[in-house]
């Protein structure tokens, strides 16, 4: 690949994690609560999912095993935006991209059970730094500790998803996965939506024409295309630069909630203490597991 190409493919990477955390965004702007959000981004991202499966004639055929542990995890994956947008109902943006923030924490504790591996000394230093600075946002911000406890919860299950997703991807393509985790995880919604809500009523459809614009760009340009384009990059950018790039998400998502509403995002300075503790720890806890990929890799690789 020329050098062209390669920054194409990071200005690529970097407008996918801008979109990530433009998602924040998006979940302030729609008027609707977080449980018929995520039905209709899910049920739009799959229906856009199932006409690139049929356009590309994508094979999808799993057996009825495989489709159980992906329906667990489209579950686990509506759980996990159902908790983010309540996040932002209950609180602001900044809170919950904080907290989500703490999802690279969760994962140092939930992959050595998945993959089987021992606990790795900077990832125990790196959490205790990360409970840290919760602690001082928390001290500081106690009028939105509903939003906190909810931002918490979403980054636990953002990272059980995303390591349960490793270890598939292991078997199977990414567009496979998806689609079963996209249909489950709107069965489930649907499902609570009958029974502990109101139902889909005629009320539950009338939205705001500005609703389904913000709407249809969440499940087509921020879930869609931003899954298909994340798999496309990682054929020509190395995981650590991938990864990486990724923990950039919050700062994004900050500041551009600063700049688009600054009346409710301006923060008390111990909260800009805690987050810039949790994002330092993330972001060396990126720099140094990735660096030992790539050493390992180099070591692969014949002389």
């Amino acid at each position: 690949m020329n050098s062209n190409q390669k920054i194409k493919n990071y200005f690529h990477l970097h407008f996918l994690v801008f979109i990530a955390g433009f998602t924040a965004i998006l979940g302030e702007l729609i008027s609707i609560k977080a449980i018929p959000l995520v039905w209709f981004r899910m049920l739009i991202a799959l229906i856009l999912m199932a006409i690139y499966v049929l356009i590309y004639k994508i094979n999808i055929k799993v057996n009825s095993k495989d489709i159980v542990r992906f329906s667990i995890a489209g579950i686990i994956i509506a759980l996990h935006w159902i908790t983010f947008f309540g996040a932002i109902d209950v609180s602001n943006i900044s809170i919950t991209l904080a907290m989500f923030s703490t999802g690279a924490f969760f994962a140092s504790l939930i992959e050595p059970i998945i993959y089987k591996r021992g606990i790795i000394w900077y990832e125990i230093l790196f959490g205790i730094l990360v409970i840290i600075g919760v602690f001082i946002i928390t001290q500081s911000e106690m009028k939105y500790f509903t939003g906190i406890v909810l931002g918490i919860v979403s980054a636990f299950l953002s990272s059980l998803f995303a390591v349960l997703n490793g270890k598939f991807l292991e078997k199977h393509t990414a567009t496979t996965i998806t689609f079963y985790e996209f249909i489950s995880g709107v069965l489930f919604v649907s499902l609570f939506i009958l029974i502990f809500g109101e139902g889909f009523s005629t009320d539950f459809f009338k939205l705001s024409n500005l609703d389904y614009i913000y709407l249809f760009i969440l499940a087509s340009i921020c879930t869609a295309y931003a899954f298909i384009a994340s798999v496309y990059v990682m054929k020509y950018i190395s995981p650590y630069s991938v990864v990486l790039a990724y923990n950039l998400e919050p700062i994004y998502g900050i500041i551009l909630a600063l700049i688009l509403f600054p009346e409710t995002e301006k923060m008390g300075s111990n909260f800009y203490y805690g987050a810039l503790i949790i994002l330092f720890a993330v972001l060396l806890n990126g720099i140094l597991k990735n660096k030992e990929l790539f050493q390992k890799t180099k070591n692969k690789q014949p002389i």
